[in-house]
């Protein structure tokens, strides 16, 4: 059982995976980092200084105790939070429709170029041998 577990474990699916979810997990990194950093000051710029994530409908407001200490935490509705997530999938949903349609013209270009002239058929060949056959 063991042996059967280290073969489908090194097969080259399973190690191929592992890569592409550790890079997913890196990539995911980037993305948020490159929206909340870059994309959204530039969104909160143009609607005039407005940072979504702060938006929140509260439901219950904190409770702060006596000495100033907050004794039971606000519960809110926090919607900016999710308008930045929709932006966010956007964005990553728009550059990677870019990269696919970038790698879709590049394999293009290298399926359409053209493929050799075919070599004489078996039955070319045959008539040629035939025809050399009749001169001699």
């Amino acid at each position: 059982m063991l042996k059967e577990f280290r073969d489908f474990i090194m097969t080259g699916n399973v190690v191929d995976l592992a890569v592409a979810v550790i890079l997913a997990g890196a990539v995911g990194l980037v993305v948020a980092g490159f929206t909340n950093d870059m994309i959204m000051p530039l969104v909160g710029h143009f609607t005039g200084g407005v940072d979504f994530s702060h938006f929140k409908y509260v439901l219950d407001p904190a409770v702060v105790g006596a000495d100033g200490t907050v004794t039971t935490p606000e519960n809110a509705i926090r919607y900016g939070s999710w308008v930045n997530t929709l932006i966010n999938l956007l964005i990553v949903g728009f550059v990677l429709f870019m990269i696919v349609k970038a790698y879709g013209k590049v394999r293009a270009k290298k399926e359409e170029a053209p493929a050799p002239p075919p070599g004489p058929s078996e039955v070319d060949l045959l008539m040629e041998i035939r025809d050399e056959l009749r001169k001699k």
